[in-house]
């Protein structure tokens, strides 16, 4: 059955991989992003330009919709060492008040390994790596899933280890519990497969996974 689903971040990234995954099973696609204008058209798709701080933005994306992922995501620069980061959670927070107000429910966002609970499962050495680098943007994303885990939507955080490249396998392990927990690799087209696997199926609702090959 086809399932309209607004996916914001669309034109790079998982977002990217997210609207192609989707649009392979014959699902009708909203492709929120800033240069969505710029998108080729293709059958399913709906470019929808738009910036994800603007509320009536994100509210106008939200028409009609069965279903959100969420893959926003910022480019990597040497300013994240010392630069608050705020994207992720302000735009979250955006987007729960307009989900709640439109009455769409299901919500399937992306983080990443090492956000919220999930640095329990990290080494001390990758822990310090990753704050050194990443602290800034991860802080950010740990206010970000205190949000929607703090909402009533029908929520799952997914959490991919470190993302390649690499050709879409339509394989991937979804680690659930704590203790499974781990690094790894997987690619951004295998990461996709999941959100829509998540959307079609209704997995992991309420729930917080890892993603890893």
């Amino acid at each position: 059955m086809s399932t309209h689903i607004t996916i914001f971040g669309a034109t790079s990234g998982i977002g990217q991989c997210a609207v192609d995954e989707a649009l392979r099973r014959d699902h009708t696609v909203r492709a929120f992003a800033r240069s969505a204008g710029d998108m080729a058209s293709r059958p399913g798709l709906e470019p929808y330009p738009g910036d994800a701080l603007d509320p009536a933005s994100v509210a106008g994306a939200l028409k009609g919709t069965d279903a959100v992922i969420y893959a926003l995501g910022i480019k990597e620069s040497v300013s994240m060492l010392w630069k608050e980061v705020t994207l992720f959670s302000k735009t979250t927070r955006i987007l729960l008040d307009a989900m709640q107000t439109a009455g769409v429910t299901r919500l399937v966002a992306v983080t990443g390994f090492g956000a919220g609970r999930s640095r329990e499962a990290m080494s001390s050495l990758e822990i310090f790596g990753h704050k050194a680098i990443l602290g800034k943007p991860y802080a950010d994303k740990d206010r970000q899933e205190t949000l929607i885990m703090d909402s009533p939507l029908d929520w799952t955080i997914a959490r991919p280890v470190i993302l390649t490249k690499s050709t879409r396998t339509g394989s991937y392990n979804v680690l659930r519990e704590p203790k499974a927990w781990r690094n790894g690799l997987i690619s951004r087209a295998d990461t996709a497969c999941y959100l829509i696997d998540a959307v079609e199926n209704g997995l992991d609702i309420r729930a917080d996974v890892v993603l890893a090959r």
